[in-house]
């Protein structure tokens, strides 16, 4: 169950980056969706949402990752390295 809620939470940002990308390309090819009165302005909210969408899903991505342990060490959290492992002084 808890998997069914997690992939519908990750299908909405999904299904909002895919309308930005419509979005912008229907602004690119000049056609002009109902609520928006401006091309530009279509573009913008197209690309709103694109952003969105997709930081929301490699964020949850990223999360996920950072808390198996799969992501390089510049990644991780100071607070959860291995306690033999040396960080490189900047």
């Amino acid at each position: 169950m808890k998997r069914i809620i997690a992939l519908i939470i990750l299908l909405i940002p999904g299904f909002l980056a895919a309308l930005g990308i419509k979005l912008m390309r229907d602004m690119t090819f000049g056609i002009l969706q109902a609520p928006f009165p401006f091309l530009w302005l279509q573009f913008l909210t197209g690309l709103i949402f694109f952003i969105c969408g997709l930081g929301f899903v490699a964020g949850f991505i990223f999360h996920r990752d950072r808390k198996r342990n799969k992501v390089q060490a510049r990644f991780q959290d100071k607070e959860r390295t291995p306690a033999g492992s040396r960080q490189r002084p900047n």
